[in-house]
């Protein structure tokens, strides 16, 4: 069976330490628990789709250490294809050190590592699968010549849509990227750093939205947090709203990766479903996975779900 959600991005080992607050700039705090965990973009939206039964493919590239073999060893026992994530010699599997807040806020740096050496070779590598999946996604996490790569094979030679994260954000950003994709999604300090535009409401979030248009992007949605997400298609008049379900927040980490997950298996495995639909059910499984610690840990398996996320 051919896979209908082929994610080309990243894989990172998280380093997670809690504390009660963020650390101030040169502060030191006592934390009170730690855990090692599997994160990167691209791996965190793959494993989400897969969590919810879509068949996946994973394109990355890991270091020849022990990070990158048990990575290999976790994605395969999730059933992710993991034909196309390479090990990469004399350079470390990508690392990501986390802190998270008892509020549930979170800081991160990540260190790239073999993430850097993924190629528009590892690209040409996959061209079949990139072609004929209904959806590929991308991220911002890898070299953007690779991701522009993908993305033209996409539109030129396949079928089936494309969505690209655009997290890490970047300024200025090559329109060709906004060109040949189908989908946009940011989040509100991706989309202000993207578009210049502050966004800390509905009505800021819909000035951005028609900034990416104006800028060359087809579709765009822009997740609010707690507040949902605003989004655009292209010809669409009005800018809809979709609100979230209230919750109190546990971590935070890995939440904008469930939505892309989610919004992926929608559009891959429910074509008839639409749009406002699949964001308001990806925001809902988004919102899920605050309210448990961790980042793929927390993202809902099928079968612990309601029926009605799959009707």
């Amino acid at each position: 069976m051919d896979s209908k959600v082929v994610v080309l991005g990243s894989c990172m080992i998280d380093f997670s330490s809690y504390a009660p607050r963020l650390p101030k700039p040169g502060e030191t705090l006592h934390g009170y628990k730690f855990i090692q965990g599997f994160g990167g973009k691209g791996a965190n939206q793959c494993v989400a789709a897969s969590k919810l039964c879509s068949k996946t493919t994973l394109i990355a590239r890991v270091g020849d250490d022990i990070f990158g073999t048990n990575y290999i060893k976790h994605l395969e026992d999730i059933g992710v294809d993991t034909k196309y994530v390479k090990q990469t010699k004399d350079v470390s599997s990508g690392i990501a050190t986390i802190i998270v807040a008892d509020s549930g806020e979170n800081q991160i740096v990540i260190v790239g590592g073999a993430n850097a050496k993924l190629s528009i070779e590892d690209v040409t590598d996959a061209a079949e699968v990139i072609k004929i999946a209904p959806v590929l996604v991308c991220q911002f996490e890898t070299p953007l010549e690779t991701t522009l790569a993908a993305l033209k094979l996409k539109r030129e030679e396949g079928t089936g849509v494309s969505i690209v994260n655009g997290a890490p954000a970047v300024a200025n950003v090559d329109p060709a990227l906004l060109a040949y994709t189908d989908i946009l999604c940011v989040n509100e300090s991706e989309a202000e750093v993207m578009t210049g535009i502050h966004v800390d409401s509905v009505k800021t979030a819909e000035d951005a939205v028609k900034k990416f248009t104006e800028l060359g992007s087809k579709c765009v949605i822009i997740t609010l947090g707690a507040a949902g997400a605003v989004f655009s298609n292209e010809g669409d008049e009005v800018i809809k709203h979709v609100k979230a379900n209230k919750v109190k927040p546990v971590d935070t980490t890995g939440a904008g990766d469930a939505f892309i997950g989610a919004l992926a298996f929608y559009l891959a495995n429910h074509k008839d479903l639409k749009m406002e639909e699949a964001i308001k059910r990806s925001c809902d499984i988004a919102t899920i996975t605050v309210t448990k610690p961790g980042t793929q840990t927390s993202f809902p398996i099928r079968k612990d779900m309601p029926k009605y996320f799959f009707e």
